[in-house]
């Protein structure tokens, strides 16, 4: 059973395409034409494993913010798709990412109730290349809203402002991956005493 999300959101500000296969082994083909995003949702497909295509075009000449934001959403939307009924899954993933001085730590609840926690270092650069530091909460936020997840991340440490933002897209990508897993001691079971994700 393929388990594969694709959603394609056209707005008059953007024309988004996610495509993702959570049993991939983390194939990835990105184009939002922000560098630094595109480096970022690499990591998150290479570091998943997730078989990961993104395609958006958007209103860069007014500013990066639309681009980033419904790539976002677009990536929660494709990544709930992805998941189905989540019988047999881990639901809960955590996973702790060093990069230099930095240290992001980030766990997940595939619960079917949206709600984040985020937390990182202060006075972080406000730019990296054209992308908009302030936009990582925001990123998280939105696709939290989607894939309709309990995420938390913390980055408890950190200076440069590359490094804080791109540990936190690797713990994702591996406590997504943990979470989304299948559980091999729970074929057919869904992992909620409510009887529902």
């Amino acid at each position: 059973m393929t388990r594969v999300g694709r959603v394609e959101r056209a707005t008059k500000e953007t024309s988004v395409l996610v495509e993702i296969d959570l049993d991939g082994t983390g194939r990835t083909e990105i184009s939002t034409g922000v560098g630094f995003y595109d480096h970022m949702l690499d990591q998150l497909g290479r570091h998943g494993l997730f078989d990961l295509t993104v395609r958006t075009e958007g209103d860069l000449h007014i500013d990066t913010h639309h681009t980033i934001e419904d790539t976002a959403l677009a990536l929660g939307a494709a990544f709930r798709q992805a998941l189905g009924d989540k019988v047999g899954i881990y639901r809960f993933g955590n996973c702790t990412v060093p990069l230099d001085e930095s240290l992001a730590q980030v766990t997940v609840d595939l619960s079917g109730r949206p709600y984040l926690v985020h937390t990182e270092p202060e006075n972080i650069a406000p730019m990296i290349g054209s992308y908009d530091t302030t936009m990582t909460r925001h990123i998280l936020e939105s696709f939290v809203a989607q894939a309709q997840i309990a995420l938390h991340v913390h980055v408890p440490y950190g200076r440069n402002a590359h490094h804080i933002v791109e540990c936190q897209f690797k713990a994702l990508a591996r406590a997504l991956r943990y979470a989304s897993e299948r559980d091999p001691r729970a074929a057919g079971i869904l992992p909620s005493t409510k009887g529902a994700l």
